[in-house]
């Protein structure tokens, strides 16, 4: 829960030049995209995103949308796996593949001198992949490292006990790495059946920053997608959260206790979001101010940083976070956790919402900082929801927020009695009692 989630942070957080021109742009094929066009530098950061992700396992593969998309580098059509490192770093270019909860992400960075060239090495990676027999092998390692790896992290841990506990029989309850026995077991044909579940045309963003005119970046996405399949495996449905107050215990021998905590969130076209946004910035957002962080650090030492955070995934949303703390201090320190969810209830103060303003505010340039992540942030921006002039009017949401506004939705949103507590270590002084 904690590691791979839709950084919502980012999109609330964002821009660097707020007066950018977000193009709309429609190939001639009818595949949409954004674009901010910069002829300042001559390459061009390419963004794609598959909705769905590793949500898309089918029944009893868990692990093979995420162990194909691990593949998508690993050869295409006549090139196998060297050949086909060896011409993408001849032409400069630069792919990364991933997948998450929600999505399988493509992100893509070509020199214009060499764009059509790049372009259609990343449309054999994305339509004629290969999945080699010992490149299946390789990344099937790879991913049980990870999983071994996993197994062994408090963090990754109290996460997955957390999802386990929250979404009970769907997708999110768990990981989409797979089980070492369920990655093992995956075969060719399901990496082939995870590929025309997850890459389709029916569900693709795009966003395109740099040295390329709408004209052109029309061309090349249908040249791009054009040979996707035109639809992909349903999506799955709403995740019914099961969150109840209390603590969950995970003996793990570590010193440091990792603790995770959760409750139920707000849709992000909740007309209370901005609110809400504002009043987790308060609790437990990225400043040293924040009341986790004065309370659990500043005022008693109990950890080096508290966070928490609204999470927007596709099919749920939650208000969540994480800390750690000694094992000797667990007990005392999420007795302080629950008294400020409590507090947060009751609203906040005049000075926390004009210091949270200005924070949230005065740090939206920074994070819009390169056309890469440009292009990411307005991927996220399609896939959330948002508008395209969504960075010229962030701000002055943020600032239209009212006391009256925090004190509404800390009504509705904070509620510490399903606040579902995951402590993974060996705590003393603790109680499971909600």
């Amino acid at each position: 829960m904690i590691g791979r989630f839709l950084a919502l942070f980012l999109l609330l957080a964002t821009p660097l030049r707020a007066e950018i021109a977000i193009q709309d742009v429609t190939s001639p094929g009818g595949l949409k995209a954004w674009l901010v066009e910069d002829h300042s530098i001559p390459f061009t950061a390419l963004e794609i995103r598959f909705r769905g992700g590793t949500s898309l396992d089918a029944p009893g593969k868990r692990g093979a949308v995420n162990l194909m998309t691990g593949l998508l580098e690993e050869g295409a059509a006549e090139m196998n796996a060297q050949k086909f490192a060896e011409t993408r770093d001849g032409l400069a270019a630069e792919f990364r593949f991933d997948s998450s909860k929600d999505d399988v992400a493509v992100s893509a960075r070509m020199l214009t001198e060499n764009r059509t060239q790049a372009a259609e090495l990343l449309r054999l990676a994305l339509t004629r992949p290969r999945f080699d027999a010992d490149a299946v092998e390789r990344v099937r390692g790879q991913v049980l490292s990870i999983i071994r790896s996993n197994a062994k992290d408090p963090s990754a841990i109290a996460g997955r006990t957390l999802d386990g506990i929250a979404f009970g029989d769907h997708p999110y309850a768990s990981s989409g790495d797979g089980t070492e026995d369920s990655v093992q077991a995956l075969t060719r044909d399901d990496i082939l059946a995870a590929h025309t579940a997850a890459l389709a045309r029916d569900r693709v963003y795009v966003a395109a920053v740099g040295d390329i005119t709408p004209e052109q970046l029309g061309a090349l996405l249908d040249h791009l997608l054009g040979g996707l399949p035109e639809t992909g495996a349903p999506l799955p449905g709403p995740a019914r959260l099961d969150l109840t107050g209390g603590v969950t215990v995970v003996d793990f021998p570590t010193p440091q206790a990792v603790v995770s905590f959760a409750q139920p969130g707000l849709e992000r076209d909740d007309p209370d979001y901005f609110a809400a946004f504002v009043l987790n910035e308060i609790v437990g957002g990225e400043r040293f101010g924040s009341r986790l962080m004065r309370e659990l650090r500043e005022k008693r030492g109990l950890t080096y940083g508290a966070r928490s955070y609204l999470i927007d995934y596709d099919h749920a949303d939650l208000l969540a976070g994480q800390f750690a703390t000694d094992n000797k201090t667990a007990g005392q320190a999420v007795d302080v956790l629950r008294a400020e969810w409590a507090r947060a209830a009751e609203g906040v103060t005049a000075e926390e919402l004009a210091a949270a303003k200005t924070y949230l505010t005065g740090a939206y340039p920074l994070r819009f900082d390169g056309n890469g992540p440009i292009a990411r942030i307005l991927v996220g921006m399609q896939m959330t929801g948002l508008p395209i002039d969504y960075s010229a009017t962030r701000n002055q949401k943020i600032e239209a927020v009212t006391l009256d506004d925090i004190r509404r939705v800390a009504q509705r949103l904070i509620r510490p009695d399903q606040l579902r507590i995951v402590v993974v270590g060996q705590p003393e002084g603790l109680s499971t009692a909600p």
